[in-house]
């Protein structure tokens, strides 16, 4: 018998080689054929849905994605400047009755490292910000065992008695949840009490993945979806204003990170009391979810865009350079965002998963206006400042460092 020609064999595994390559080509043709019909109708003012946002999640042509959630911004934000605002964090508590293992920064009760922040120290650390020009703090904490409501109440009313011009952007829906436990009273009336002591805006912590899966996978003892969702509902009831957030970049599927865009989206289109959508991706060191590989830049512009895509009821997006640094802090104003975020005079809680950004004013500044923009100080509310600041602005992160 004779054996088969060594040039079949060749010809064979070459046609079959030519035949794949025709198949992968056709797949990405029909990939970017769709992506192109998804952000086109999307462009045209039809509201993204969520398979279409699913897919969008799973492209790589991350320049098309950026260039449609620009569009957007331009067109709700035409104005020739972009925004940041100047305020601290303050801490006023790691002690926490939760268990997140995505999390650095908190201590179990009776912890040697926990802490309650000492009265005085926590008015001069406001006393400081007002003098770096800041107008705001963004206050929260764990969710302490045997601080009754009373002690929230009573804190809110000491610093605006002392500092009656700062806005009190505080308390993050988990520990508003715990507040009504220990104190046993309704939610309602819970955030009444602390609007009357003070409390002028309520931040969007603690919402990570608004599913329910995701959460009970890696919280223990901490508000859960519907809950989270309620505090901010009663809270624009009561014609208050809140910030939406988001962590991704953990346990949750794409699918998982379009569904908390949804239940956001619909409860905005219920309020409108959301002044802003944030999102960042999750850091992994020092928690005990160190094994998750970390997601880049890439990840976060990406879903920074597909997020201003589908929150069309969402005026304004803000960068989150404190997780991503400067350089892609600054690209994301190019991917959806129209705000450089916050100074932040003190950070805590990223910093203590080992991830520490410090930029200066003017290095805010200049990167709104490398992007042809105009820097705009604004407040919590999105109002802008009539003037420019002109503090020391070297001092800041020199403050920040040593905090």
């Amino acid at each position: 018998m004779n054996s088969p020609q060594k040039g079949f064999f060749l010809d064979t595994r070459a046609s079959k080689d030519s035949h794949e390559r025709s198949l992968l080509e056709e797949h990405f043709a029909f990939i970017m054929t769709a992506l192109d019909s998804i952000l086109s109708q999307t462009l045209d003012g039809q509201r993204l849905h969520g398979p279409d946002a699913v897919t969008l999640l799973h492209s790589a042509n991350l320049a098309s994605l950026g260039r449609a959630a620009d569009t957007v911004t331009r067109r709700l934000h035409p104005e020739n400047f972009r925004t940041y605002n100047i305020d601290r964090n303050i801490n006023y508590t790691n002690i926490c009755t939760a268990v997140c293992d995505f999390c650095a920064f908190y201590r179990a009760p009776r912890h040697p490292e926990g802490y309650l922040l000492d009265r005085g120290e926590l008015l001069r650390k406001i006393e400081e910000t007002l003098a770096l020009g800041g107008d705001q703090i963004l206050m929260q904490g764990g969710l302490h065992p045997s601080l009754p409501l009373e002690w929230y109440e009573e804190l809110l009313r000491d610093i605006k008695t002392h500092f009656p011009q700062i806005n009190i952007h505080g308390f993050s829906p988990p520990e508003i949840h715990h507040f009504t436990k220990i104190s046993h009273r309704p939610l309602r009336e819970v955030l009444e009490r602390l609007a009357v002591a003070g409390l002028g805006s309520l931040p969007g912590g603690g919402g990570e993945i608004l599913v329910d899966r995701v959460r009970s996978a890696m919280t223990r003892g901490k508000v859960l979806t519907d809950d989270w969702l309620e505090i901010h509902r009663q809270w624009h009831l009561l014609g208050g204003r809140s910030t939406a957030t988001m962590m991704f970049g953990h346990i949750e599927t794409l699918e998982e990170r379009v569904v908390h865009l949804e239940r956001l989206r619909r409860l905005q289109d219920e309020t409108g009391g959301f002044t802003a959508f944030i999102c960042w991706s999750f850091q992994p060191d020092h928690t005990d979810m160190s094994h998750l590989p970390p997601a880049g830049a890439f990840e976060y512009l990406r879903t920074q865009a597909v997020a201003r895509l589908y929150l069309d009821n969402f005026q304004n997006i803000q960068s989150s350079w404190v997780t991503q640094g400067r350089e892609i802090g600054q690209l994301a104003l190019l991917y959806g965002a129209n705000d450089m975020g916050s100074l932040m005079i003190e950070e805590n809680v990223v910093s203590a998963a080992g991830t520490v950004h410090h930029l200066t004013l003017d290095q805010i500044r200049s990167a709104i206006q490398q992007l042809g923009y105009t820097p705009r100080r604004r407040n919590v509310f999105y109002e802008l400042f009539e003037e420019e600041l002109h503090s020391p602005a070297s001092e800041l992160p020199v403050l920040a460092a040593a905090l």
